[in-house]
């Protein structure tokens, strides 16, 4: 039991935060989506964070880990994690860069490319039906706004420099 003189967050704050906390509301949406995905991808042995990590090494050179990473907006920590059970089911294989031995290149395997293939029609029809619901803000805004929010580091970017920049 708390005494009364104990300072506590106002019921009103709590109310004002989840009716205004964008992190709250990204969450929840990217909860109900990895869900909705997730279910749609399983018959093909695949969650939403896999196939998006496969899709991801689809390159006409295979990525290091830190590229994938940034990519995926993840640490590379867990990212290797995350790698470890589609190496060992064989989609996927990291090997040492032959420029550089100290770096890691993820590539796509020939089963990893099936089982992709397999489950694209899946994702198109996943991402047809999402992208149909959604009116206001449609699709493109919808991301440009979640990109703004994926690329905040404390300051709004500058839309006018290009990514990589310094």
């Amino acid at each position: 039991m708390m005494r009364s003189d104990t300072p506590t967050v106002p019921f009103q704050t709590t109310l004002h935060v989840r009716d205004h906390c964008l992190c709250l509301y990204v969450q929840r949406a990217a909860r109900v989506l990895a869900r909705r995905f997730d279910e749609a991808l399983r018959p093909h042995g695949l969650t939403n964070e896999q196939f998006s990590l496969l899709m991801s090494l689809n390159r006409p050179e295979p990525p290091v880990i830190g590229a994938v990473a940034k990519l995926l907006g993840t640490d590379r920590t867990t990212l290797t994690a995350a790698l470890k059970p589609l190496v060992r089911e064989g989609l996927a294989a990291v090997m040492p860069d032959p420029e550089d031995r100290r770096a890691r290149r993820i590539t796509l395997t020939a089963a990893g490319h099936a089982r992709l293939l397999a489950a694209l029609p899946v994702w198109h029809a996943q991402h047809a039906a999402l992208e149909a619901s959604l009116i206001d803000p449609d699709a493109p805004q919808l991301r440009t706004g979640l990109e703004t929010l994926a690329a905040w580091q404390g300051a709004a970017p500058d839309p006018n420099q290009p990514e990589d920049t310094p």
